[in-house]
């Protein structure tokens, strides 16, 4: 923090922030998205070795499949995944430093839309369709970004800013429940004579005077102490309220969105009502089909019982008699 400016980190975070949604989502990779196939595609006409009339003859004969296959070639959804990713990461995981970082990216998501409809119908083939349940892989990245978002931003509400170390003053150090005396409350002391050989400024009287007790940022105990330049107890009473901050912060959030969660289903109920609609028709229609089945089973088998002889009942067959010749007797 020493390093910050007086006001804390987020300043620099957002400035960082800022430059990456402006600069880098919404500028950069919108003129790529542009740029890059028209620049493939001017690549490929260069090397085309027919002249124009010849190529506009060509392609007049040429089926829609053929005309298709001259464009580019698709290489897969995972390079847009992956910007949405990114885009979906640093707005979640900073959102506390640079709260405006949304609506560049909503911004962004418009242009990017027409950009890539764009180029998925005009600059690139048509992908083969695969049957998908979902998302896949990245539904699980995105939960999971969304879960350490909640203790990252924990983290820079606490640790980079003076939010926990104020109200920690105005609590518990305070002698009339103000800020008033903030900033001598977080200067501790350092006299001079304790510089290292070697360390010591080289102008000490740049003042007109001698400096003997200097002051600067930070929770130690003073030189005069038993233990000089030691960690102060305020120190350590500001990390355990940091902390709990986090703590409590990472709860409360994470019951909210689960709350959410559970407050807005993810498949609406008059949607949910039909589908289970469907799956009661489906059964009825099953059960009559299996029905029916069983009835037509048990006709035929009736019928095999009544046509067919029955062998208990069934004669045994009668020996033909051979026919008696009758002859002249002398």
């Amino acid at each position: 923090m020493e390093e910050c400016a007086h006001a804390g980190c987020l300043m620099e975070l957002c400035i960082q922030l800022c430059i990456t949604m402006l600069g880098k989502q919404l500028i950069q990779n919108n003129l790529f998205e542009i740029g890059i196939p028209k620049l493939k595609k001017l690549l490929r006409k260069r090397k085309s070795e027919l002249d124009s009339e010849e190529e506009e003859e060509l392609n007049k004969t040429l089926q829609r499949h053929e005309k298709d296959h001259l464009l580019g070639p698709f290489v897969g959804l995972s390079p847009e995944y992956m910007e949405m990713i990114i885009q979906f990461g640093m707005v979640t995981l900073f959102v506390a430093s640079f709260p405006l970082a949304p609506l560049f990216a909503l911004l962004n998501n418009i242009i990017e839309i027409r950009l890539d409809a764009k180029k998925f119908v005009m600059e690139l083939r048509r992908p083969i369709a695969v049957k998908a349940k979902d998302i896949g892989i990245w539904y699980n990245l995105l939960r999971g970004l969304s879960k350490v978002a909640v203790i990252v931003n924990a983290f820079v509400i606490s640790f980079t800013s003076d939010f926990i170390p104020r109200l920690v003053y105005q609590y518990m150090y305070s002698p009339d429940g103000t800020m008033h005396g903030f900033v001598n409350h977080t200067l501790s002391y350092f006299n001079v004579t304790d510089f290292q050989p070697g360390t010591d400024p080289l102008q000490p009287m740049h003042l007109g005077y001698k400096v003997e007790i200097c002051r600067y940022k930070d929770y130690r105990e003073p030189p005069w102490s038993s233990s000089p330049y030691e960690l102060s107890k305020e120190f350590w009473a500001i990390l355990a309220a940091r902390l709990a901050f986090v703590i409590v912060f990472q709860n409360v959030v994470m019951l909210m969105s689960d709350f959410v969660d559970w407050l807005i289903p993810d498949i609406p109920k008059d949607i949910s009502l039909q589908m289970h609609k469907e799956k009661i028709l489906m059964v009825e229609l099953f059960m009559k089909e299996e029905q029916g089945k069983r009835l037509a089973a048990r006709d035929n088998h009736n019928g095999d019982n009544c046509t067919a002889p029955s062998s208990a009942n069934q004669s045994p067959p009668q020996p033909r008699s051979r026919p008696v010749s009758h002859s002249n007797c002398c």
